[in-house]
């Protein structure tokens, strides 16, 4: 058996800290995410989580702070950069090409592993064809591995809610990362929905080797899956830990549930909420 306290730290966050106008989004955040884990940042509407992702993945340049990721820093880059040193995400809202193929919407991830020149786009030789033909394959088999196998040709926006997720994955998966963040992914899902999904991201860090970060609501997702969790409020990381240690943490029972609640049983109330 593996022993987890080995792992090499895959993401190191000092730090960091964007500020819009007058608002402080992500403040001072820190957060240490090991290889081959499978961790959550969680907190109410408004906490910074996705700043953070945006953050983490070029999208927002940070004010101060550090990202380490592999080994070298990631501040500064572009997102199709960061896409590159070997990190995907998904997003909250689901942003599919809704007029392209399912395969075609997978296709599209890999193509920061691509080595064509313009001419060769342009004039289409046949290394231009064996590399298309290469990427089809990856994009198939991934859609065999999310569960979607033999749906390739349809219109992605034809498929359900659940099933767009999982072309979003896949897609993200497509580029070969050494660690994915997932928004929101089980969001909109129904409970058998939510549970596949589960074993989805189980597959993708056991099979793939691939580190998974997710953004989370539903605390029966968080608490079955998570190893460990970064909670913030205002921005701010209030709590990181274990899933039972984040239950018996009175600071996150405050910022879910207000004040009044914090004197109450903490972990009843969060089996309330892992069971609804």
């Amino acid at each position: 058996m593996e022993d987890k306290s080995k792992r090499r730290v895959a993401l190191d966050v000092q730090g960091l800290t964007k500020t819009f106008g007058g608002l402080t989004a992500v403040n001072n955040v820190t957060v240490s995410i090991a290889e081959r884990s499978i961790s959550a940042i969680i907190g109410p509407n408004g906490a910074g989580k996705t700043t953070l992702f945006n953050l983490l993945t070029g999208i927002y340049k940070p004010d101060s702070g550090s990202i380490q990721f592999a080994g070298r820093s990631l501040v500064g880059m572009r997102p199709d950069q960061v896409n590159a040193a070997g990190m995907a995400r998904t997003f909250q809202s689901i942003r599919l090409f809704g007029g392209m193929t399912v395969l075609e919407n997978v296709m599209v991830g890999r193509h920061s592993r691509l080595r064509v020149s313009l001419p060769e786009t342009l004039f289409r030789p046949p290394s231009f064809a064996r590399q298309e033909d290469s990427v089809r394959r990856k994009a198939t088999d991934l859609l065999k591995f999310v569960g979607l196998a033999g749906r390739g040709d349809e219109i992605s926006k034809n498929l359900s809610y659940g099933d767009q997720r999982r072309i979003e994955i896949a897609r993200a998966l497509a580029s070969d990362p050494q660690l994915i963040l997932l928004d929101e992914p089980t969001a909109g899902m129904n409970p058998n929905e939510s549970a596949d999904a589960m074993s989805l991201f189980h597959r993708v860090r056991d099979e793939l080797n691939v580190t998974v970060v997710l953004i989370e609501h539903d605390m029966k997702v968080v608490m079955g899956i998570s190893e460990h969790i970064t909670v913030l409020d205002y921005g701010q990381k209030i709590a990181e830990g274990s899933p039972e240690e984040i239950r018996a943490n009175q600071r996150v029972i405050e910022a879910y549930l207000g004040r009044r609640a914090a004197g109450t049983d903490y972990s009843k109330k969060l089996n309330e909420a892992e069971a609804s």
